[in-house]
C-alpha cells in the first residue's frame, strides 16, 4: 500500500541515491540552488530591519529606493535559484524513475514463473505504475521542499534568537505547540491513508475483475448484484478517504490559524519592547516577519513527509522484486544451427553454421574436454523416476517415469490435477523437479541454457495470447528473424492464410486488446502458425483445438499434421477424441501414471482410459 510505512528507510534511501550517480553534479548545483533560494527568503526579511532603522525612520527616501532596489535583487536571486533547482530535479526524477523502471522489467525477465504463480498481475503492475509515480514526486518535488523547509525553518529560529531572544522564548512556546499537534494528526491520517489506499487496491481489482468479466455478468444476469457489491466497496473507499482528506485537510488551517495567534503575540510582546526602549523598531518589524513565516515550513514538512514516506515505502516494494532470486540458469549446453557436410558416411559430418546462416538443422553443443561436441538434436524426451511438489510439500507428480521417441505424439489424458500441465512446465524448466531426472537427447535438461532449452520447444496453448501489433509481426514472434515468405508459408501450412488474407488489411491488419477483433477460433489458428514458424524440434500442444468449432478443426487438421510431421509432440487432452492417433496415450491419475498404450489397446484393457472414453467417468 502506497502509504505504509518503509521498513528500512537506510537501506532504501542509500540504494536510490545509488541511481543518482550519473546526475551527482546536477545534484550539487541543486545543493547550491537551495542554499541560495533559502538564503535570499532569510536574507530578505532580515533586510527589513536596515530598511526600517536607517532609511524609513529617518525619512532617506533617495537611500530607501537603492535599498528597496538591493532587496528585490535578494528576492530575484531567490526566484532564479528555485528555478533552475526546480528543472534539474525534474530531470533526475524523471531519469531516475524511467531507470527503476528499466531495471524492474529486466528484472521480471528472469524471474521464474513461480513467483508470477505467488503475485497478481495488479500487484506487480502497481510496482511500474503508482510506487514509481510516488518515487518520482518525491525526487522532483517533495524531497527538496521538506529539505528547503527544514532549512528555512532552522535558519528562521536562528534568525528570531539572534534578534530578540526574549520575543523567541514567547513564541517557541506557541511553535512547540504547532509541531507536536502537526506530528500527532500527521500519525492519525496516515493510518487514514493507508485504508484509503487499502479500499482503493480492492475497488480498482474488483472493476477490472468486472470488466473482463462483463460477458459472463450479463449471461447470468447478475447486474444487480454487481452493482449493490461495487456500491459497497465504493462507500469503503469513499468514508476512509473522506477521514484521511479531513485530518490531512485540517493541517493548513489549524497551523495558519495557530501561525496568526503566534504572530499577534510576538507583535503585542514586541510592541511593548519596542515602547520600552528595550527593542529597535526595524529589529521588531523583521521580527514579527519571521514570526509569520516559521510556521510554513512546518506545513511543508509535515506534508511532504507523508509524500516521502510513500515514495520510500514504493521503492521499497520495488526493492523486493529486484531483490527476488532470479530464475536459476546454470546450463552449459547451448543450441547452434548446423549443417551436414558430406563425408561418405550415412548420416554425414555435423558442422557448426556461421552466425549468419540460418539452417532447419540443430544440435546441442557439448563442451568437453577437449572444446565442444556436437550432439544431433533428435527430440527424445524421458522422465526418469521424476518427482515434483510446487510447494515442496504436496507431491504433483510422484516417481513419473515416461518417454517421447524422436517423431513420437504422446498425449496425456486424465482428470484436472492429474500432473499434465506439470509435466510440459517441468520439459521446459518453468520448475525444477525434486526428485528423478529429465533428459533430452540424453542431455540433463538442467544442463542445458534456458533460452536454448525453451527456443527448441514449440508451445500452443488453451488460452492464446496476441500482442498488439500486426498479424505479421504475431506470426514473426515466433522466430524473429523470419521473413514474411516463412510467415506466409507457415500461414498456408496452418490453414490460417484464407481467414488472414479476408482481414481488412491482410497480414498488415492490427490486433488490439489481445486479438479481440478476431474469432476464438481465429486467435489460435494464429498461435499456431507463430509455433510452426518457429520450427522446433519438439512441440507441445495444450489442447490447441479446444476453441476451434468442428469446421475450423478439421481446416486445420492438415495444418497439425504437417506441424507435426517428423517432431515429438507432446499433446495434453481435454477432449479425448484427439488423441486417436498419437503413438502412445499416458492416463495420468493422481500424480501418477495410471495406464500407457494406443488408442486400441488401452479401449481393450477396459480400464480408467476405457471409462473416460465411453464416457463412463467424467473428466473432473
Amino acid at each position: 500500500m502506497a502509504f505504509q510505512k518503509p521498513k528500512n528507510v537506510g537501506a532504501t534511501i542509500r540504494r536510490i541515491l545509488a541511481y543518482f550517480g550519473a546526475s551527482k553534479y546536477a545534484l550539487i548545483v541543486v545543493c547550491i540552488m537551495l542554499i541560495i533560494s533559502t538564503g535570499s527568503a532569510l536574507a530578505g526579511s532580515y533586510f527589513l530591519k536596515p530598511l526600517v532603522n536607517n532609511y524609513i525612520i529617518p525619512g532617506n527616501f533617495t537611500g530607501l529606493a537603492g535599498a528597496l532596489a538591493v532587496l528585490a535583487g535578494i528576492y530575484l536571486i531567490g526566484v532564479v535559484a528555485s528555478y533552475f533547482q526546480g528543472r534539474i530535479m525534474v530531470t533526475i526524477g524523471q531519469k531516475t524513475a524511467n531507470l527503476m523502471r528499466k531495471n524492474l522489467f529486466e528484472v521480471m525477465q528472469d524471474l521464474p514463473l513461480r513467483f508470477f504463480d505467488t503475485h497478481t498481475h495488479g500487484e506487480l503492475m502497481s510496482r511500474f505504475t503508482n510506487d514509481i509515480d510516488n518515487v518520482e514526486m518525491a525526487i522532483e518535488q517533495s524531497v527538496v521542499q521538506l529539505i528547503a523547509g527544514a532549512l528555512t525553518f532552522v535558519g528562521t529560529l536562528v534568525m528570531m534568537l539572534v534578534l530578540s531572544p526574549t520575543l523567541f522564548a514567547v513564541a517557541a512556546v506557541i511553535l512547540a505547540f504547532m509541531i507536536s499537534l502537526s506530528i500527532n494528526l500527521s500519525k492519525k491520517s496516515t493510518g487514514y491513508y493507508r485504508a484509503q489506499q487499502k479500499s482503493l487496491g480492492e475497488l480498482n481489482g474488483y472493476i477490472e475483475e468486472m470488466v473482463d468479466g462483463l460477458k459472463v455478468v450479463k449471461v447470468f444476469g447478475h447486474e444487480q448484484v454487481t452493482s449493490s457489491e461495487f456500491a459497497g466497496l465504493n462507500e469503503e473507499f469513499r468514508s476512509s478517504a473522506a477521514t484521511a482528506t479531513f485530518l490531512s485537510g485540517v493541517v493548513m488551517p489549524l497551523m495558519g490559524n495557530l501561525s496568526r495567534v503566534c504572530y499577534a503575540t510576538v507583535a503585542i510582546v514586541g510592541g511593548v519592547l519596542a515602547i520600552t526602549g528595550h527593542l529597535d523598531t526595524g529589529s521588531l518589524v523583521a521580527f514579527l516577519q519571521y514570526s509569520y513565516q516559521v510556521g510554513q515550513p512546518i506545513n511543508q514538512v509535515t506534508n511532504q513527509l507523508s509524500v516521502v514516506l510513500a515514495a520510500l515505502a514504493g521503492a521499497e516494494r520495488i526493492f523486493q522484486v529486484m531483490d527476488h532470486q532470479a530464475e536459476v540458469n546454470d546450463g552449459t549446453v547451448t543450441l547452434v544451427n548446423v549443417t551436414y557436410a558430406e563425408d561418405g558416411t550415412e548420416d554425414g559430418t555435423i558442422v557448426e553454421a556461421p552466425g549468419d546462416t540460418k539452417t532447419n538443422e540443430w544440435a546441442w553443443s557439448v563442451p568437453g574436454d577437449n572444446g565442444h561436441k556436437l550432439v544431433p538434436l533428435k527430440g527424445d524426451v524421458r522422465f526418469d523416476h521424476v518427482t515434483f511438489s510446487y510447494d515442496g510439500v504436496t507431491p504433483v507428480l510422484k516417481n513419473i517415469s515416461l518417454y517421447a521417441k524422436p517423431g513420437q505424439t504422446i498425449a496425456f489424458v486424465g482428470s484436472t490435477g492429474a500432473g499434465k500441465t506439470t509435466i510440459t512446465n517441468l520439459i521446459n524448466r518453468f520448475y525444477d523437479v525434486q526428485e528423478g531426472i529429465i533428459t533430452y537427447d540424453g542431455i540433463d535438461v538442467k544442463t542445458i541454457r534456458k533460452s536454448d532449452l525453451r527456443r527448441s520447444l514449440g508451445m500452443v496453448l488453451q488460452d492464446t495470447h496476441l500482442f498488439t501489433g500486426t498479424v505479421m509481426d504475431n506470426i514473426r514472434y515466433g522466430r524473429l528473424d523470419a521473413t514474411d515468405d516463412d510467415c506466409r508459408l507457415a500461414a498456408k501450412r496452418a490453414s490460417a492464410d484464407s481467414f488472414i488474407r479476408r482481414l481488412p488489411q491482410g497480414y498488415d491488419t492490427v490486433i488490439t486488446g489481445d486479438g479481440g477483433n478476431l474469432s476464438q477460433g481465429q486467435r489460435q489458428l494464429l498461435a499456431i502458425t507463430r509455433a510452426y514458424v518457429a520450427n522446433p524440434p519438439v512441440m507441445i500442444l495444450d489442447e490447441a483445438t479446444s476453441s476451434i468449432d468442428t469446421r475450423t478443426e478439421r481446416l486445420i487438421e492438415q495444418g497439425m499434421d504437417a506441424l507435426m510431421e517428423g517432431r515429438t509432440v507432446f499433446v495434453i487432452a481435454h477432449r479425448l477424441s484427439t488423441v486417436r492417433n498419437a503413438s502412445a496415450i499416458i492416463v495420468l491419475e493422481h500424480g501418477e501414471v495410471a495406464e500407457r498404450g494406443n488408442h486400441d489397446s488401452l479401449l481393450a484393457e477396459k480400464g480408467r482410459y476405457f471409462q473416460l472414453y465411453t464416457g463412463q467417468s467424467a473428466l473432473e
